[in-house]
């Protein structure tokens, strides 16, 4: 079944301490259901929003050690698209082509396409010939 967000689509995070805030998918974890959202800097600024960071050790390489930020994931169900500016629900449309496009419920705007056009499928095989009773075997009997 289609998702309604793919990798690479400007997304709203709609519930949670990250509610509002707009980010791009890096990621779509389909086993889990989740995806993973890059967000710019400015998302992490004031006390509600904390990023995560992981702490890395010295080595010969990074004398120094740090901190990497790392990209937050959120279940599926609590991003959706943007499109204006406006988090929008997805609806899927058919052409007539036989494409498939998700297609913005708020402004009727193509998001983009599933899959593209089809050929036309052939005709349907005539039905099954009716089964014939077979004939019972020589030397069973029928109690």
């Amino acid at each position: 079944m289609p998702r309604h967000v793919r990798k690479g689509d400007d997304v709203m995070v709609t519930s949670g301490s990250f509610r509002g805030a707009v980010g791009r998918i890096v990621r779509v974890l389909t086993k889990h259901d989740r995806v993973v959202i890059q967000f710019p800097a400015s998302v992490y600024d004031g006390e509600r929003r904390k990023q995560r960071v992981k702490n890395l050790k010295p080595t010969r390489v990074a004398p120094q050690g740090g901190q990497v930020a790392l990209d937050r994931s959120f279940h599926i169900s609590s991003v959706s698209p943007v499109v204006d500016g406006k988090p929008t629900r997805v609806r899927f449309s058919t052409k007539s082509d036989g494409s498939k496009v998700r297609v913005a419920a708020r402004t009727g705007k193509e998001l983009g396409a599933v899959h593209g056009p089809r050929e036309a499928k052939p005709a349907a095989k005539p039905a099954p010939k009716a089964a014939v009773a077979k004939p019972a075997r020589a030397g069973r009997s029928e109690a």
